[in-house]
């Protein structure tokens, strides 16, 4: 065998593989405010414009918007939200002004191939409550806008006569409390779009279950229970959810995911980080500190311990289970990697290195489902059988 039988296929692999890209070519873009959205209401928890990041489309995909839901948690009583009010979670006035579109927002054909030259958006998230809540808290002295609602209204408003009023293609997507919000408002895109539009939806890291936690309470409902209740979600919670008697409950996205009509993709890790610390061991769930250590890294996890989070991943498959099985539209990417988010970033959702199941990586079967090449629901095996995570824990 000669040098050049040898080098030839190295080359081609090298040119097929998506290149790191630099932190000198990553796109930055600007944030937009919507000077129009006070006139429906729609303002930040500071009162502060509700804003996103626009970066169009071009070519073959000048016609295909990609939203974003920002991510960010929750605030559920009158101090938290006030706290946050005075942070980038509550304020455009104190959020970044450039955001880096990366990942599944990335405009370079090798790392995005199937999204990068669509109209891409990432709408900042403001609120507290997943773009959900739509009351006001004003006692004289304080004054709070809880008006999630209004200000995804407003931002699609905002867009419409910017190319979204006549896309053919869109995907609604969202990491973390974004991708929960992603549940919240599926549906809801498609009556801004053409009827003839090819509208899918993304929740990434956003499934966060009504699970109980180590000590068997119900830590993670009381939270959204208080959550909904402030800032007056539930009237804005999927209606044929609510009315099967989860009222509430509907903010979680196992309730309402049955009752979404328009096709779903579904991104989380089975040993999601943050319902590893906040839903399943939550700080009140363990005072005496014994999964200190586990929850800093899974290797030093006991056996009752990896049993336990074995547990709850159980839990997450059996939740899934009917999606899975009934499920003709959607799709599905469950690893079992200790991380949270994993579409934003290039590492995770494209990359030499990035997490696989099966052999295919996460951007790969995102835009496999949504061209309906195939329709992926891909499961991984469980911890610690996967070698592609190399983020254990973030």
């Amino acid at each position: 065998m000669n040098a050049f039988s040898v080098v030839l296929p190295l080359l081609l692999l090298l040119m097929c593989e998506p290149r790191r890209i630099s932190s000198q070519e990553m796109r930055r873009v600007k944030m937009t405010l919507v000077q129009n959205a006070s006139s429906i209401g729609a303002y930040c928890l500071d009162g502060s414009l509700p804003a996103y990041h626009f970066d169009g489309g071009s070519g073959a995909g000048a016609s295909n918007w990609l939203l974003q839901f920002e991510g960010g948690g929750w605030c559920n009583d009158l101090k938290s939200c006030l706290d946050r009010a005075a942070t980038h979670r509550g304020s455009t006035r104190l959020m970044s002004k450039v955001e880096v579109f990366s990942g599944i927002l990335s405009n370079n054909a090798s790392l995005n191939p199937d999204f990068y030259n669509w109209n891409r958006v990432k709408l900042r998230y403001c609120d507290g409550a997943s773009f959900g809540g739509d009351a006001v808290f004003d006692n004289g002295t304080s004054l709070l806008y809880f008006r999630g609602q209004r200000i995804w209204q407003a931002i699609i408003l905002d867009l419409l006569p910017k190319g979204l009023g006549q896309a053919k293609k869109a995907l609604l997507s969202g990491c973390s409390a974004g991708g929960l919000a992603t549940f919240l408002h599926c549906d809801d895109l498609t009556t801004y779009l053409p009827e003839n539009a090819s509208v899918k939806c993304l929740s990434d890291a956003g499934l966060f279950l009504d699970a109980r936690d180590v000590a068997m309470n119900h830590s993670m409902r009381y939270f959204y229970k208080s959550v909904v209740t402030l800032q007056g979600v539930e009237k804005n919670l999927n209606k044929n959810c609510t009315s099967s008697g989860y009222h509430e409950l509907c903010f979680f996205p196992q309730y309402a995911l049955p009752y979404i009509k328009t096709p779903y993709f579904i991104l989380n890790t089975a040993y999601d980080v943050y319902q590893f610390h906040h839903i399943l061991v939550p700080t009140a769930a363990d005072p005496n500190g014994h999964w200190y250590h586990c929850k800093l890294s899974p290797k030093v996890c006991n056996e009752v311990q990896i049993a336990t989070l074995q547990g709850f991943r159980r839990y997450m498959l059996e939740t899934l289970q009917p999606f899975y099985t009934n499920s003709t539209s959607g799709g599905m990417f469950i690893n079992s990697c200790f991380a949270h988010c994993q579409s934003e970033s290039q590492d995770t959702w494209l990359a030499p290195d990035s997490p696989r199941v099966d052999n295919k990586t996460i951007a790969e079967a995102v835009g496999d489902w949504y061209f309906s090449i195939r329709i992926s629901k891909e499961i991984d095996c469980e911890y610690p059988c996967d070698n592609s995570c190399h983020n254990q824990i973030n």
